[in-house]
Parts: C-alpha cells; structure tokens; sequence
C-alpha cells in the first residue's frame, strides 16, 4: 500500500474513532469531498482535543492552543517539525492531536490554506476561551463561543462548497447552523460540564431558554440547506441537522438523548430520500 493510500486509510479511521456526528455524512461523500471534508474534521478536531483536555493545566492549554493557531498562519507551511517539538511533551494528548501535520498533509493543496485559517482561527479563540474559563454570562458571548467551536466549521464547508461545485451559501446562516449543532451539545452535555465546573448558560438564562437557542439557530441551518443543489452535499448536510433536531425532541420529552435505533433509523430515512 503506497503512503498516500495509507494515510487515508488512517484518517477514515481516526474519523471513526472520533466522530459520532459526522463519521457517517462524511462516509456518504464522493471521493474527493470524503478526502477534503475529513481533513478538516480532524484538523479541527485535533485542537478540540487540546480545548477540551480534562488534565491539561489551563496554561498550558492557552499556550499550545496559540503556538499551534500561529504555526497554522504561516506563510511558508505549516511546519511539522516545530509542532511535533510542541506537543511531544503532552503524552496525555490523544493520537488525533499528535497528528495534526498529517491530517493537513491529507487536504488538498488547493483548499488547504481555508482549511487551515479557520482551524488557527479556532484555535485562537478556543485560547481566549480557555483562559476564561469558559464563563459566559451574556447571549453576545454565548454566540462569540459557539462560533469559535462550531460556527467556523460551518464557515470552513461553506469555502470547501465553493471550492468543490461553485456552490454559493450565506456565512451568517453556515454559522447559525453550526451554533445550532453545539447547542444541542450543550443542552445534552449539561450536567457533565457542571460536574467539571462549567456552565454555558447566560445570567438569567434557564434550560429553556437554552432550547430557544438551539431551535432558532437550527431555523438558521435550514435556511442554509435551501443554497444546497449538490444532491452529496445535501446528503451530507442533512443527517446532522436532522439528528440534532430529533435529539432536542428528545430531550424535551425527557430522554437523555436518541437511541442508536432511531439514530439509524433517521439516517437510512434521509440516504432513502435521496437514492
């Protein structure tokens, strides 16, 4: 097996390894959307892990977290070298980290630099996030928080449509789309992150009013779906958004979250819709 083929191989994998809600859309792809998408799903994904490290010292989150947003900004590539140097102190960092210089090496050279600008741009935000705490006492910085961790993934598809097909979408309604996924994830994540200290709910703000949230953000990513004519990208966009929605119901009935039947169930229902 050539090293190309094999990187692939282990990326698809890593994918699977850390991925519930997009594995399966990404899965779905045409050949060259499944390569340039789970690229940046991992790219993403390997700073996520930094943000979210259970055992890092905040510190030292803040610290990789920008070293990594700078070495992504660079004008001359991204170096390998220097980012395996910073993160092979960190043996408590998972494999999807370590490998951030292969999963950029997967990209396609052509939309590599958006994939990479919005990865450094998350992890730049994800430090100033850290380092506060994660304290969000108003919907403004609600909405700065849920950007950085999930509006820019919805702004890094959008540039990987153009760049695919020449498909045009609204980047407010990309963004909204993404809020609306992490805000089910906050919903469902609740009681956790309370038990590690962390509450994303605004002052005043109740579970309610959290549900608010996510139900008009999600009106948001159905606007989005209507600039979609690419049927793979539609697909592709649409298993996630009906997941989320089906979860919030869900969780409004009093269930912690779908079942693995109805969450494939709700899959094979929209790949039918669309055979």
């Amino acid at each position: 097996m050539s090293a190309k083929a094999n990187l692939q191989k282990e990326a698809m994998h890593m994918l699977k390894l850390t991925s519930r809600t997009f594995y399966i859309p990404i899965k779905l792809l045409k050949p060259k959307l499944q390569k340039t998408v789970g690229a940046a799903y991992l790219c993403m994904r390997a700073i996520d892990e930094i943000e979210d490290h259970e055992t890092l010292a905040k510190e030292i989150k803040t610290q990789l977290l920008r070293d990594t947003s700078k070495l992504l900004q660079s004008k001359t590539g991204f170096d390998r070298e220097a980012y395996e140097a910073l993160t092979k102190p960190y043996d408590e960092l998972p494999e999807v980290t370590h490998r951030l210089a292969d999963w950029i090496e997967f990209c396609p050279e052509d939309i590599r630099d958006k994939v990479l600008e919005s990865t450094s741009e998350m992890a730049d935000g994800m430090a100033k996030w850290v380092e506060k705490d994660f304290d969000v006492r108003t919907k403004e910085e609600l909405d700065e928080y849920t950007y950085y961790v999930a509006g820019l993934v919805g702004v890094m598809l959008s540039d990987i449509w153009r760049w695919y097909d020449g498909t045009e979408t609204d980047y407010d309604l990309a963004v909204g789309y993404g809020r609306g996924l992490q805000a089910v994830n906050m919903l469902r994540n609740q009681d956790e992150d309370a038990e590690r200290g962390v509450g994303f709910l605004p002052d005043g703000w109740t579970r309610a009013d959290m549900f608010e949230y996510a139900w008009g953000n999600l009106a948001k990513a159905d606007e989005y779906m209507k600039d979609l004519k690419t049927r793979n990208i539609v697909l592709f966009c649409k298993i996630p958004l009906a997941l989320a929605k089906k979860t919030l119901k869900a969780m409004d009935e009093g269930h912690e979250k779908m079942t693995r039947a109805e969450v494939e169930a709700t899959v094979n229902e929209i790949i039918d819709e669309k055979a």
